[in-house]
């Protein structure tokens, strides 16, 4: 019992320091080590595995609207990513450059990708020459590079794992059309897999990407009460075109140029998952992502048979579903504590008295709930509760978003509100950016989105009390 209980003490509570907590979690459930260069991690296999079942689950939907993945060089000439204006500048504080080969300094430095849409471009310019060749709906999985200052893993690292999505279409209809979509799939994908309720919406000219006519954002609420960016989506409109002369001929033999679109996702995805689910014993992982969703534990495993009934169980359930049998020799004690700081969303206890009344114990990792089930009945009880936990992890994060959402009609609200009640602050906005600075400047919450479905708050804009535009959620932001 003391071993059982050091383990759990190992974790901060997060309700005394959640930031240490959250760097327990990803430490103690092997997610992740640090590395000898700053900022960047080391994924360990089970945090890699969580990274595997988001990526194959994305690729599959990605396929099934038609995009095809490609993979870009690494290295970005300067010249090239000089070519969009907004763009390199909006980079330049992010870049890391080489400026070497061997011994020899290069003619021309070279950028370690932070993002690759100047890579696309040069090769859209030469690869497509007529409205036969459009769409062009490509994706790639990659790492890219950003000199961050302060870094977290998961959450923010010099390197990072994500996929990035470049589309060529011959209309402006088309590009925003696919941006749109692209944002609903991601939203989808988080809900209906990571079990994370997402606001839509597009993002303010000031949080736009660089280079974009528009971003559009999924934004979901952590257990703290600040924000997560948790996927975006950006319509370029013509602007990368006519700066890397990417046209195309149209029917009526006409040159034009194309309109595009990027869209990604990455491994912070992983953090939010932590910080939407997890509590004080570790991970919590919904089913549908988790690398190991049953642990069988053997109890008193020397006695005779025991061990046996275990395997077959396995053998059983891992037709469907993703198992591992714990026979360590290990008190069954610590390994409910190890597999709980994992996030195992389901424990199976076998023992003798159980073999003899023919039945299992589950343990839901999410509430502890324990169900006595007839080995007879395993396999369809089983998947029943992965399915309940699923959704009730889905309906749990909901109803902690929506408590902790907020209106304000005054500065003082919204500020009391955000010093008070970390949450979402929903109110109006007259769309001025110097409104927007003075808010963040204030309170210390950026516009997090300008959601689809607008809500109306009061008539004036919460800062200067001009007409309001929008309304916009607000909030403090990892």
């Amino acid at each position: 019992m003391g071993k059982e209980k050091k383990l759990v003490e190992a974790i901060t509570s997060m309700e005394e320091d959640f930031t240490q907590w959250y760097t327990d979690v990803v430490k103690k459930a092997e997610l992740i080590d640090y590395s000898s260069v700053r900022g960047c991690m080391i994924i360990k296999p089970y945090g890699y595995a969580i990274w595997e079942l988001i990526q194959k689950q994305l690729d599959q939907r990605f396929k099934e609207t038609g995009h095809q993945n490609v993979y870009m060089p690494m290295f970005i000439p300067e010249s090239l990513l000089e070519k969009e204006k907004d763009h390199i500048e909006g980079f330049a504080p992010e870049v890391a450059w080489v400026t070497h080969g061997g011994e020899e300094k290069l003619n021309e430095r070279l950028c370690v990708r932070p993002t690759s849409e100047t890579l696309f471009c040069e090769h859209y310019a030469h690869d497509i020459q007529s409205y036969r060749d459009l769409p062009k709906l490509y994706n790639q999985w990659c790492s890219v590079v950003r000199w961050e200052k302060t870094t977290r893993p998961f959450l923010r690292s010099l390197e990072f794992l994500w996929q990035e999505g470049h589309t060529a279409h011959a209309t402006a209809e088309e590009a925003e059309e696919e941006t749109i979509n692209m944002l609903n799939l991601y939203a989808d994908f988080c809900e209906e897999v990571l079990a994370i309720p997402m606001i839509k919406g597009k993002k303010t000219d000031k949080e736009k990407f660089a280079g974009a006519k528009a971003t559009y954002t999924i934004e979901s609420l952590m257990h703290d009460g600040k924000g997560l960016q948790s996927g975006t989506t950006h319509n370029f409109g013509d602007g990368f075109a006519k700066a890397f002369g990417i046209q195309y001929t149209d029917k009526e033999n006409k040159l034009k140029y194309v309109h595009q679109s990027s869209w990604g996702v990455s491994t912070r995805l992983i953090g939010g998952i932590i910080m939407v689910h997890g509590d004080n014993s570790g991970l919590v992982l919904p089913p549908a992502i988790a690398p190991i969703q049953i642990a069988i534990i053997p109890i008193m495993q020397r006695k005779a048979g025991v061990l046996e009934k275990a395997g077959e169980l396995k053998e059983k359930l891992s037709q469907t579903l993703r198992v591992t049998l714990d026979d360590s020799d290990k008190s069954p004690g610590w390994k409910f504590s190890e597999h709980e700081m994992k996030g195992v969303p389901l424990r199976v206890e076998i023992g003798p008295k159980d073999i003899e009344k023919n039945q299992a114990v589950l343990v839901r990792r999410d509430t502890r709930e324990k169900i006595f089930v007839s080995l007879d009945e395993l396999e369809v009880k089983v998947n029943q509760v992965l399915q309940v936990m699923q959704q009730e992890l889905l309906e749990k994060a909901k109803n902690h978003r929506d408590e902790h959402t907020y209106t304000a009609t005054t500065m003082d609200e919204m500020e009391n509100q955000l010093k008070e009640n970390p949450g979402f602050v929903k109110a109006m906005w007259c769309g001025d950016p110097a409104c927007e600075e003075a808010i963040k400047e204030k309170t210390g919450a950026t516009s997090r989105c300008i959601p689809f479905d607008q809500e109306h708050v009061s008539d004036t804009c919460v800062c200067c009390g001009k007409p309001a535009k929008k309304m916009v959620y607000w909030g403090k932001a990892y």
